[in-house]
């Protein structure tokens, strides 16, 4: 039996998952990290936290699984997306905390980009809304505030990338400087029709060249690890974004397939094949995966708030203890009632993109409880995928995209444990929601990456087939209550924006 060890290094924690040569997962580890926020709207890890606990969670998880190293053939990354840091290209020290994709310091910069007309380039370019999530502004906003810094990058002696290069830079004791193609698409610096690092875009920015790395395939050679981490080194072969490792975990391979992860907030793509789809709806074009030299293109869409809607629940309002709480409290709602929230704490993501809006509560009246709150919070997920599927069926129907034949979303994430709340993503969608067996999804993406190109396991085809239904969750919602209830949605969208 031969075993490949995927890492899957996350916004609060890093885990390390062991996977058998059937893509079960054997053993696992986990350990969180602290989160620093020096300012408001500002958010930094300390990268020597994230790699501390890289080694200590695989270690964990290869003793833990009871297997020999010499058993594990292959490595694979998965990461928190857009996260950036700057380190010594020779000792590794990073010159400064890791910036975090949430943090927003960089949104004033942002806007004097906008106002000077560049939302077109990048668009073009990028596939990207300008923005702060990004990697780029936070590069060059290192570069300004480290002194000394942009002379020593211009020298070659600093390296820029997002935590997949860190952590292979670390693995490999500085022996590779390397991302995948998916990682490069979400640094605002990386023209996605051409393939390469944007000269123009850099030049911009004021970012040298030489701080980038080389962009690889997601399943590809990133490297060795260095012998003494595990007790031999193992060869890096497959790496992805979170959220497009989670794509590929959820075998979406076809164009017009959908996948949606939900977490504190909620990452919908859309597959749309050799084609970068422009958005009209302003979601983001960005790269699915990229093998065998072929990039596969996806668009984008995410909601601030998902998960994080229940434990506001929980934690704000105090009237669930635990999550699952929920579903019990939603089916006792007053079917007279027409609660709808809006989840917009941290403002609306896509495709209203308004950081600034906030949360609100609409239909409240003297019986309105926990259980009618539970019932509006649940919903606003669906509501809020709904907005987000119906924008990138417009924009992919808009360019010719072909239909397959009855839409089917695949769900993962803690939140699609949740039967209730994905009955209800069916029925207001008016689609088949699809559960898989593994909800280990963005591990398991990037476990087949790294197995498939050691060539222990399957190729694409036959992993596909090998997906597995956990339940289907068909709409039952007349069409007539359906259309209620989404206008009512919009109207209170429409409310919380013009407030």
């Amino acid at each position: 039996m031969t075993y490949v060890l995927a890492i899957d290094q996350g916004t609060t924690s890093t885990r390390a998952i062991v996977f058998d040569q059937s893509l079960l997962p054997v053993a696992s580890a986990q350990e969180e990290f602290p989160q620093f926020f020096p300012q408001s709207g500002w958010v930094e890890h300390n990268p020597d936290d994230l790699w501390a606990t890289t080694a200590g969670t695989c270690r964990a998880a290869i003793e833990r699984a009871g297997v020999s190293v010499a058993d594990i053939v292959s490595i694979g990354i998965t990461n928190q997306r857009e996260t950036t840091v700057v380190w010594d290209a020779e000792t590794g020290k990073p010159i400064y905390n890791a910036i975090v994709w949430q943090d927003r310091r960089t949104a004033e910069y942002c806007r004097s980009l906008q106002e000077a007309g560049h939302s077109e380039m990048f668009a073009d370019r990028t596939g990207l809304l300008i923005d702060p999530y990004f990697s780029a502004t936070k590069v060059k906003w290192i570069l300004d505030h480290v002194e000394g810094a942009r002379d020593r990058a211009r020298r070659g002696e600093l390296l820029f990338g997002t935590i997949d290069s860190f952590l292979i830079w670390k693995m490999t004791g500085g022996q590779r400087h390397v991302t995948d193609a998916t990682n490069a698409a979400r640094t605002m610096l990386y023209d996605i029709r051409k393939g390469r690092w944007s000269q123009t875009i850099c030049d911009l920015f004021d970012i040298p060249m030489n701080m980038l790395p080389e962009v690889k395939d997601s399943a590809d050679e990133f490297g060795d690890c260095r012998a003494d981490l595990f007790g031999r080194a193992l060869p890096i072969r497959g790496v992805a974004g979170d959220q497009q490792a989670a794509t590929v975990g959820q075998a979406c391979f076809q164009p017009g397939m959908l996948k949606s992860t939900y977490g504190t907030g909620c990452f919908a793509l859309l597959n749309t094949g050799d084609v970068p789809v422009k958005s009209n709806n302003r979601l983001l074009t960005t790269i699915a995966y990229q093998l065998n030299g072929k990039p596969t293109y996806a668009l984008e869409g995410s909601i601030f708030i998902a998960g994080a809607v229940v434990q506001w629940l929980r934690d704000g309002l105090k009237i669930i203890r635990e999550a699952s709480e929920t579903q019990g409290l939603a089916d006792t709602a007053d079917p007279a009632q027409s609660v709808v929230m809006v989840p917009a704490f941290t403002g609306l993501g896509a495709p209203y993109w308004n950081p600034e809006c906030r949360g609100a509560i609409y239909g409240l009246t003297r019986n309105s409880g926990p259980s009618e709150l539970a019932k509006a919070a649940l919903e606003s997920v669906g509501y809020q995928t709904r907005d987000l599927i119906d924008a990138m069926r417009a924009d992919w129907e808009q360019t010719g995209g072909a239909n397959t034949g009855e839409a089917v979303l695949r769900v993962d994430g803690g939140m699609s444990a949740s039967d209730w709340t994905m009955q209800f993503l069916a029925d207001i969608t008016n689609a088949p929601v699809d559960r898989p067996k593994v909800l280990e999804t963005t591990a398991l993406g990037v476990a087949w990456l790294a197995g498939m190109k050691m060539g222990v396991l399957p190729d694409q085809e036959e992993f596909a087939k090998g997906w597995a239904l956990d339940r289907e969750f068909r709409p039952t919602m007349d069409a007539e209550v359906r259309a209620d209830k989404y206008t009512a949605w919009k109207r209170a969208v429409e409310s919380t924006l013009a407030f």
